[in-house]
């Protein structure tokens, strides 16, 4: 990182936060490495013995597994740069919050090597095995912990609140889904409380929070107008993300009520994300207020657009119970997926990774022309795999559920758009790189103000 200045980093320990994002960025890349494999298993058959050595189920709990960590490792490291400066003081203690990245490190590549050797719950997205569970908790608890001392002797901000809430809320949620329910409809029940309330709940609460942090900073606007949507999506979040969760109790033997009630509430949840950025941008512009860093809001208007796009059009298009009672579980739910953490969680990250991380290595003014470059090649190929997916995942429709015919018929159809898939996984790769190397060696310039 080099000498700090604080004119860039007001507090010593904000700089914690360089090692949450550089490991963030490194497990990203991976996650991102393992996803074109399993498009070229998609995408091409696949001798026998290379099946044996790399399974399918084995690598798609990498991809998802890494997903959620590297983007958890990117909200605490968001976490650790913005507390002290909302605060106003320096983090209650840094050697927790090392020690805390140790362990979630740690747990993360026993998780990875226990992949390979079968050890695994089977539960998506929560596949590790329950020893390691608990030292996640244990991580977590720590993470509240220091978070909540710095909040608690420091200054208080509706920033500081939301986020707060929201990374509680995250902690709280996991319980749930440690637990094994021998009955199966009881089980998926908490194991959706866990991922739709973390990602359409917990997580919208932090991302919120980072971006208001974010757009004051860059915008210069009156810290009221970002923090009334704050207020905004405290309520949305009890009245729609609670109640949106009964878009996945269709078919697992849940009351026919939750058809309605998960059809009509499961779109609103990004409603004030979007609010916050226009009106944000409307009173920048209302105010001529100069944008002092173009490549951060560029990224904090992209994460608007990809919650728009991937978390509310896609999803909504998918989740009435009309198209899902078709769709479920095709590859139309991926093509959603793919879209919507991109969109609302990966460019949430690279916002804050923009703005903080030229800070951090002492960069108050860099070149653009990169960083936006990595940013619009990586949402025109994320784009281009959620289109390649959906029509897979049409075609996939069509020929199982209306068609009835075999599932190898369906993949047979299926193979040339994951050809297309893997084509625009390439192109991502090469733009998340780019991204990444320009976020790690960034030199000074005169361009434009960090």
């Amino acid at each position: 990182m080099g000498p700090r200045d604080p004119e860039l980093v007001p507090y010593e320990s904000q700089r914690v936060a360089y090692w949450y994002f550089a490991v963030a960025l490194a497990l990203f890349m991976l996650q991102l490495l393992v996803g074109l494999w399993l498009a070229i298993s998609y995408a091409f058959t696949i001798p026998q013995e290379i099946v044996d050595a790399l399974p399918f189920g084995m690598t798609r709990a990498m991809h998802t597994n890494l997903l959620v960590l590297w983007m958890l490792l990117g909200f605490m490291g968001g976490t650790y740069y913005l507390v002290p400066e909302e605060a106003q003081r320096e983090i209650y203690s840094v050697k927790l919050a090392y020690l805390q990245l140790i362990a979630f490190v740690a747990t993360g590549v026993a998780a990875l090597v226990g992949f390979t050797f079968g050890w695994t719950q089977g539960k998506p997205l929560l596949e590790i095995p329950t020893p390691l569970d608990f030292i996640v908790v244990v991580g977590a608890l720590m993470f509240l912990f220091n978070v909540a001392m710095t909040v608690i002797k420091g200054k208080k901000t509706a920033i500081l609140g939301m986020l707060l809430g929201g990374l509680t809320f995250l902690a709280l949620l996991y319980l749930f889904g440690m637990p094994f329910y021998r009955n199966l409809t009881i089980d998926w029940f908490y194991w959706w409380w866990v991922v739709h309330l973390w990602v359409e709940g917990a997580w919208e609460l932090v991302t919120a929070a980072i971006l208001a942090f974010v757009l004051i900073k860059v915008t210069g606007v009156d810290r009221r107008v970002v923090e009334k949507y704050l207020y905004i999506e405290t309520a949305l979040f009890l009245f729609t993300g609670i109640a949106g969760t009964g878009h996945h109790y269709y078919w697992i033997g849940a009351p026919r009520a939750w058809l309605w009630i998960g059809g009509i509430f499961s779109a609103l949840e990004v409603v004030p994300i979007i609010a916050m950025v226009i009106d944000t941008f409307l009173t920048q512009r209302r105010h001529g207020i100069a944008i002092k860093n173009k490549v951060v809001w560029t990224f904090a208007v992209g994460t608007a657009v990809g919650h728009l796009v991937g978390a509310g059009v896609w999803g909504f298009a998918h989740t009435l119970p009309q198209i899902n009672y078709y769709t479920h579980g095709s590859q139309v739910t991926a093509s959603h997926g793919h879209l919507a953490f991109f969109g609302a969680y990966a460019l949430l990250n690279l916002t804050m990774f923009w703005y903080a991380l030229p800070r951090l290595r002492g960069v108050s003014r860099f070149k653009t022309s990169g960083a936006l470059w990595g940013f619009w090649i990586m949402n025109m190929s994320i784009l281009g795999i959620g289109i390649a997916m959906g029509v897979a995942g049409v075609l996939q429709t069509y020929i199982e559920r209306i068609m009835g015919q075999g599932f190898m018929n369906a993949q047979a159809q299926m193979q040339f758009w994951f050809k297309v898939t893997l084509f625009f996984g390439v192109i991502l790769v090469i733009g998340a790189g780019l991204t990444m190397w320009k976020l790690l060696t960034q030199r000074q310039s005169e361009e434009t103000a960090a």
